[in-house]
């Protein structure tokens, strides 16, 4: 099965929630597991990875910042 990870890093710039949102869609559509990484590059040095659901997207784009926390 293919995978990819999403990290956000370099503090909250606008359309980050959104572009979280469309990396997630975009990749369950084609058939791939999608990983988030909490707090950025500090997340994959601490092995904060998780499965992202579609629970973790919905609703996102209203909100500021990254849901994902930053480095």
């Amino acid at each position: 099965m293919k995978s990819v990870a999403v990290v956000t890093s370099g503090g909250d710039a606008p359309g980050m929630n959104a572009a979280i949102n469309a990396i997630f869609r975009a990749g369950t559509d084609s058939g791939m597991t999608v990983y988030g990484v909490r707090r950025g590059y500090q997340g994959l040095i601490e092995d904060d990875i998780f499965p992202m659901t579609m629970e973790d997207v919905t609703d996102i784009l209203q909100q500021g910042g990254t849901i994902l926390g930053t480095a």
